[in-house]
């Protein structure tokens, strides 16, 4: 059973795409299809901090990013949004990268799937004695929703993952355009990993979710 914070149920549907395996095709922008693959992964070897040393541990992560405009708030948008996944099967990526997948109302919220460095990815990830602390990092140029108060960093121990989430509600630079939205979904593991291990429970289930309306 997962230790939960601030946890919501996982809108309906979810669960039924989150059971298709991953393969990839290259699509013309470059970006990856995710479709029906098997195979074994075995979580990246990454150099973090434990105190002042830098040690070598197998860490997983994968971002899941979701975006959409008020057109998606409501009828058959909506439902395909509410659909998205956010967990998929693993596939290689190098060393110290992390597996990136973007959805867009755009497109219909079709899973396109690339890979970035770690050290790019808003996650704050140290060694503490044998656990993963993991906190992400949230920009204070997004202001909405506000979070006066954060909950506390998860710590991991090997064969732990967490699921943690954020949504952020922003406009244009010039303020002529209507209010955009996106969720962002962290799925991080310490240890070795199957390659389904993010359409399981997770350990922990961090909810960050505000009201953006």
């Amino acid at each position: 059973m997962s230790r939960r914070s601030n946890s919501r149920p996982q809108p309906s549907g979810q669960a039924d795409m989150m059971g298709h395996r991953a393969a990839r095709s290259r699509d013309a922008d470059g970006g990856r299809h995710t479709r029906g693959k098997q195979g074994a992964r075995r979580a990246a070897r990454t150099v973090v901090s434990r105190g002042e040393r830098r040690v070598s541990v197998e860490i997983t992560v994968q971002c899941v990013r979701t975006f959409w405009t008020k057109r998606s708030r409501g009828g058959e948008a909506a439902t395909l949004r509410n659909a998205a996944p956010t967990g998929f099967p693993l596939s290689r990526v190098p060393p110290s990268c992390a597996q990136v997948i973007r959805m867009s109302e755009d497109d219909g919220f079709v899973p396109r799937e690339s890979e970035k460095p770690l050290r790019e990815v808003a996650l704050s990830l140290r060694i503490e004695r044998d656990r993963l602390r993991v906190l992400p990092r949230v920009d204070p140029l997004y202001g909405l929703p506000p979070r006066r108060r954060r909950p506390p960093a998860v710590h991991l121990l090997p064969g732990q993952w967490v699921r943690w989430q954020l949504n952020y509600r922003f406009s244009s630079a010039a303020g002529v355009r209507d209010w955009s939205y996106w969720l962002d979904t962290f799925n991080i593991a310490h240890g070795p990993v199957a390659p389904d291990v993010f359409l399981s429970e997770p350990t922990f289930l961090v909810d960050e979710r505000g009201p953006v309306r």
